[in-house]
């Protein structure tokens, strides 16, 4: 693709479509050609803060894109992003990818007949400076342990907890572990809403790495944790402090920095704290700059449509593990 300016086309200019927007204008990658929501009143004082012109119809700001972001509530996501497939848009669309795995699939096979256009899924926590710090690092977990918990909001509980909060750590940990799942167990429960509001989970690969994941919307405190333990070292991720920190065995003292000696027995070991250089990003800005990359053929799609696939099958798999021990209840 030429170096002129992407067309894209909003869809969805709620809470996060918003924020959405406020970057696309900032970006010099794109033409924000106007933007879609199924309100009206939205649509009113959307285009009246940010000067951007509403469209009612999704197929009409689609035939004059080149790319659409897709920011809608995940029930429209499957509609909408196979319109744009097969009209040969280039296509962003937020997490969950759709609501079923059946309709990743479709999207899927779909895709592999328009090779030109690009597909990235928003998983922004691969973005988070905390994740980011670890690139180029040897990463080779056998337990992980993650803990999402948030504050009650009403935004978000028309689905289950694994698909509204899980479902980051899961993308994160199919991207870390290398290696087919073996076996889930799952467990959940609804406090406040007609789905699960807190739920566990224990996810076993075929390498033997196992995950402990557990995810809560009805916390009285944030947290964004996770933890790796592999052969040598222990790595703590925090997504709210966007911190990262690491704790590896050495055989020999590293200089500056924190560290203590371990005696192993017959010889003296160091234990070494480093915390990587966090780089000071806005996330979701750089994976829409990452999404333009791809569509000119820069640099592969960072998250691509086969990876949210992933992600909401192993979900969903987790979610029916929990309805089997509902149903015993």
């Amino acid at each position: 693709m030429s170096s002129s300016r992407i067309k894209i086309g909003l869809l969805g200019a709620g809470h996060l479509g918003k924020i959405h927007l406020q970057q696309l204008l900032e970006l010099p990658e794109y033409e924000v050609v106007g933007f879609m929501d199924n309100s009206e009143e939205v649509r009113k004082k959307v285009s009246a803060a940010f000067g951007v012109p509403a469209w009612e119809n999704a197929s009409e700001l689609m035939a004059a894109c080149d790319a659409v972001d897709l920011v809608m509530p995940t029930s429209f996501h499957y509609a909408y992003a196979k319109e744009a497939i097969l009209a040969g848009k280039h296509v962003f669309i937020e997490k969950p990818v759709t609501v079923t795995a059946e309709e990743a699939q479709d999207l899927l096979q779909l895709a592999q007949h328009q090779a030109n256009i690009k597909i990235q899924v928003g998983h922004v926590e691969r973005y988070n400076p905390a994740f980011l710090s670890l690139k180029g690092r040897t990463l080779a977990p056998l337990f992980i342990e993650g803990h999402r918990l948030a504050l009650y909001n009403p935004r978000g509980t028309d689905v289950s907890v694994v698909l509204d909060l899980m479902i980051h750590d899961l993308d994160l940990i199919l991207s870390l572990v290398k290696s087919p799942v073996r076996s889930v167990h799952a467990s959940g429960v609804p406090v406040v809403s007609d789905t699960p509001d807190i739920a566990n989970a224990r996810i076993e690969f075929e390498n033997g790495c196992v995950a402990n994941l557990t995810a809560s919307r009805i916390s009285i405190k944030n947290m964004r944790r996770l933890r790796l333990f592999q052969r040598n070292a222990y790595v703590a991720l925090d997504f709210l402090t966007r911190q990262a920190e690491i704790l590896r065995l050495s055989d020999t003292p590293a200089e500056g920095g924190m560290q203590f000696p371990v005696s192993t027995g017959d010889e003296t070991r160091f234990l070494v704290m480093e915390r990587p250089g966090a780089p000071e990003v806005n996330a979701i800005r750089l994976e829409l700059e990452d999404f333009a990359a791809a569509i000119r053929g820069e640099k592969e799609v960072s998250v691509s449509l086969s990876d949210g696939a992933e992600a909401l099958a192993l979900a969903w798999r987790i979610i029916g593990e929990m309805e089997k021990g509902i149903a015993r209840l």
